[in-house]
């Protein structure tokens, strides 16, 4: 039996985590959005299971390969969005000396991370809890259509561009709305897939069904 891997690494914090990156420390000690498409994690902390005390919200890139979420695995082979709550073990799947699949999991669009004291005060804070897909019950990724995913990217953007300005007393507010927009659009997303599985499982019944029907019906299969 293989041997199941424990988290190697804690992070608390946001700076901690910026700093195992090798990045300056975050503007906000709060929250910090990562760019994948600027950086590149040259560090061997997150090459293995680790835990994360705060949301983790990842647009991931095709040909991502699989992630661990608690006990369950997600993959990424088409992309799509990894929701992952504070306290739960994340990381790369499979053995830690697979060099390509340990890149491949860690290749990101955007990486938002919010520390829970991020919303003390404010409804989200509650409201957060709702969203099914940070159940680390849920073992697998939202797929994204091209206008979806643009979608999401256009979020992302936007708390880019304000982590990026400089704060002021609006900045937070406007920062939470951002997020409750981008979780909006993920829960939209995700019951429509769901929608469509259903719908595609249904077809794939009838279909068989119809094929049942024609060999029972068909008299040339009868035995004589």
């Amino acid at each position: 039996m293989k041997k199941e891997q424990r988290p190697s690494s804690e992070f608390q914090s946001l700076t901690s985590v910026h700093r195992a990156m090798g990045y300056p420390d975050p503007k906000h000690p709060l929250i910090a959005l990562i760019n994948g498409c600027i950086a590149r994690v040259e560090t061997s902390a997150f090459e293995s299971p680790h835990v994360l005390y705060f949301y983790k919200i990842s647009l991931k890139t095709p040909k991502s390969g699989q992630m661990r979420y608690g006990q369950h695995y997600y993959d990424f082979d088409n992309g799509g969005l990894f929701f992952a709550a504070p306290g739960q073990v994340v990381g790369p799947a499979g053995d830690n000396d697979d060099r390509e699949k340990i890149n491949a999991s860690m290749n990101s669009r955007y990486t938002l991370l919010i520390h829970p004291d991020f919303f003390l005060g404010h409804p989200l804070a509650k409201k957060i809890k709702q969203f099914g897909f940070f159940s680390y019950s849920v073992n697998e990724a939202l797929n994204l259509s091209d206008e979806e995913a643009e979608a999401i990217t256009s979020v992302f953007r936007m708390i880019d561009t304000e982590l990026s300005n400089r704060l002021d007393d609006f900045s937070e507010e406007v920062i939470i709305s951002q997020i409750e927009l981008l979780l909006n659009f993920s829960n939209r997303f995700y019951k429509r897939q769901f929608i469509t599985r259903k719908s595609d499982s249904h077809d794939l019944l009838e279909k068989l069904d119809d094929i049942l029907n024609r060999f029972f019906n068909d008299d040339s299969l009868v035995q004589h």
